[in-house]
């Protein structure tokens, strides 16, 4: 059966080359969400439950994948040093599959210098689902000043 061998070898190398289409489609999921851009806000509903005002200005925002779900990442900036107890807060998914987070943080409880905006920066993340992100098609994280949002 010396044809058996050249033919499977032919046969691998077809399907091996029609996995090439994987990367474009959405069944990868480093192709989920694209990175992010400023947005315009969000109206926000006049009753919070959180008391924690929102971060100044969002200055990054991503959406990493991973699995099981994704992190989504955001950098804000403070007008002064020394905020705390940062958080991405979410509020329901809206009929257009828009997901919003809501990054507040408390101010410091004492004066603080204002000093560089590099030291004003607050980092946080959060973990979402897969079974979460299935009904998302945006995903925005809003401040005061400006959001961020990336899209699938």
């Amino acid at each position: 059966m010396p044809v058996a061998r050249p033919l499977l070898t032919f046969a691998l190398c077809a399907a091996l080359a029609g996995c090439g289409g994987l990367r474009e489609s959405r069944l990868n999921p480093l192709n989920w969400f694209k990175p992010s851009s400023p947005r315009e806000t969000i109206v926000l509903p006049a009753e919070r439950a959180d008391p924690r005002p929102l971060v100044e200005a969002v200055l990054t925002m991503s959406v990493e994948p991973i699995p099981g779900g994704a992190i989504v990442r955001a950098t804000g900036q403070t007008p002064t040093q020394g905020w705390w107890a940062a958080e991405l807060v979410p509020l329901p998914v809206d009929e257009n599959g828009v997901l919003v987070y809501e990054f507040r943080l408390l101010p410091p409880t004492t004066r603080t210098d204002v000093n560089t905006p590099r030291s004003r920066e607050v980092e946080v993340a959060i973990f979402i689902s897969d079974i979460r992100l299935d009904p998302v098609r945006e995903i925005v994280v809003q401040g005061s000043g400006n959001a961020r949002s990336a899209r699938r």
